[in-house]
């Protein structure tokens, strides 16, 4: 098989978990309630916002077996991908996680432009 086309993993095999963190479609909004205008600081958030919720469950980035995300595709696709790409990236810190990206017209709200839905397992 050839290897993968970013930085995720194929798969990801979990044995005798204990514990598991499934999110919903984890949006945009800064702590404020605000929600920042620019794509990379959009999916920076999200990411943080995730963090929050495996922090709470006592769980880190290392623990999450997979990563679905939602991008509203612009005009310049390939810069959008990327952009979310090196969020995530990030934000993993070098853990490999099986990881989908789909691009979407748009997303529950106008100004959202990136939703991220994980599963943790430790």
């Amino acid at each position: 098989m050839a290897p993968p086309a970013a930085q995720y993993a194929h798969g990801t095999l979990v044995e005798n978990p204990t514990r598991w963190v499934y999110t919903a479609g984890v949006v945009p909004f800064a702590r404020d309630g605000t929600v920042p205008t620019d794509l990379r600081e959009q999916a920076d958030t999200v990411w943080g916002n995730i963090g929050l919720i495996l922090a709470e469950a006592g769980m880190t980035p290392s623990d999450i077996v997979s990563v679905t995300t939602y991008v509203v595709a612009g005009q310049d696709l390939d810069t959008s991908l990327s952009e979310v790409m090196a969020a995530r990236d990030h934000a993993l810190g070098g853990h490999r996680a099986a990881s989908t990206l789909i691009p979407v017209a748009a997303l529950a709200r106008p100004e959202w432009k990136v939703e991220i839905a994980v599963v943790a397992a430790r």
